[in-house]
């Protein structure tokens, strides 16, 4: 790593002072003379040989894209860089004696990226949605955008430190990459804030991986032992279902995302829950068919908090339970935490078996599973509520 009385950078600080003087000298020039002035000076540099007009031009973009990398990137941009970055993109670049294309390379990098994730920025966001939009509606193609963000998130840095929250915002990060095609788009678009652009996608492609990252991330934090769930809530628009300009499904999106997030928060440890939230948690429950202890209540309602569950209503989930494949069940509703079953002899289920799940998208998984209530449904039929067993 050079120091700082290295004679390399101490020639690229002289560059960049020499540039900086440049800039200013021109500002004082007139039109004629400093369109005169860049032709020379381009040519000498770079080999580029353009006339005044275009010489003036070009210096006008070199300005321009100093300010915007400086902006983007949080920091004061050199002007070589600049300058070197318009010259390539324009193709005029033959001889690149100001700066290595892999400077360039890593500050391009910086410019479209966000430092902490490397997920792309939301600039790139914009510029990407718009992109894809115009492509799916050219080839009328679906194109589905997510967004997420965590519950608790701000509990996280409160409880642990700003550095466990950058922990937790890296595995969403690592979350979203391990589950996105090579045709996806992940980006952070700021604070626990993210969004997945998924070309090609209607509404039941992305809801399923959407519920399955979810719980990818759910297992994924759960080591951290935070003592409380860190969930990451999910919204989904689809053009053209949803709408067909970008603002409409980024809002229809945020709305969704808030939907889930009121529907599944889940009052602070220690916090009294509030009366909606306590009324819509006994709608929600299944009436038990015998009184428990209060140990197992208790043990009953953490289980349950713990599961935020994804329904698959209208799906045609099941499980194969038992070794011999003896009994089959409709699966309700699936959660990190366990798995809601629909069964016309729930008397023939065990207090602990094995089943074997059979979702949509995902591969028929084996599982243990624990017996944790009963609950009745319409029919005749019993709701199963169980748990996962490692």
């Amino acid at each position: 790593m050079p120091q700082p009385d290295d004679s390399n950078a101490s020639r690229l600080s002289t560059e960049d002072a020499f540039l900086e003087l440049l800039t200013d000298t021109l500002e004082t020039m007139e039109r004629p003379a400093r369109g005169q002035f860049l032709e020379r000076f381009l040519k000498s540099i770079a080999h580029v040989d353009v006339n005044e007009a275009r010489s003036l031009e070009i210096w006008d973009q070199v300005l321009a894209r100093k300010r915007e990398l400086t902006e983007q990137t949080g920091k004061n941009v050199a002007l070589q860089a600049a300058l070197v970055d318009v010259l390539a993109s324009a193709n005029l670049l033959r001889l690149p004696i100001l700066m290595e294309y892999e400077e360039l390379r890593k500050l391009q990098i910086n410019a479209a990226t966000d430092p902490l994730t490397g997920l792309y920025n939301r600039r790139l966001f914009d510029d990407y949605f718009e992109k894809e939009l115009n492509r799916s509606q050219r080839y009328s193609h679906h194109l589905a955008l997510v967004v997420f963000d965590l519950q608790r998130f701000k509990q996280v840095n409160d409880s642990f430190g700003h550095p466990q929250g950058d922990v937790v915002l890296q595995m969403v990060a690592t979350t979203l990459r391990n589950s996105m095609r090579t045709s996806d788009y992940g980006f952070r678009l700021g604070g626990d804030e993210f969004a997945l652009l998924l070309p090609q996608s209607d509404t039941e492609q992305a809801t399923a991986l959407s519920r399955r990252l979810r719980a990818a991330y759910a297992v994924a934090v759960e080591p951290l032992g935070l003592g409380f769930p860190l969930l990451l809530d999910y919204g989904l628009a689809v053009f053209p279902d949803d709408g067909e300009k970008q603002d409409v499904l980024f809002r229809v999106a945020d709305e969704r995302l808030y939907q889930l997030k009121n529907a599944t928060q889940t009052p602070s440890p220690g916090s009294p829950a509030s009366p909606a939230t306590t009324t819509a948690a006994k709608q929600a429950a299944p009436t038990p068919r015998s009184e428990p202890s209060p140990s197992e209540a208790a043990k009953q309602s953490s289980e349950r908090r713990r599961w935020e569950r994804v329904s698959l209503g209208g799906t045609r989930a099941y499980a194969l339970i038992g070794e011999g494949v003896e009994t089959t069940a409709r699966v309700l509703d699936l959660g990190y935490g366990g798995v809601a079953l629909e069964s016309s002899h729930p008397e023939q289920l065990a207090e602990s078996f094995i089943a074997v799940l059979h979702v949509p998208i995902l591969p028929p998984v084996r599982v243990n599973l624990r017996r944790v209530y009963f609950g009745s449904m319409t029919a005749g039929n019993t709701r199963v509520g169980c748990a996962f067993v490692t």
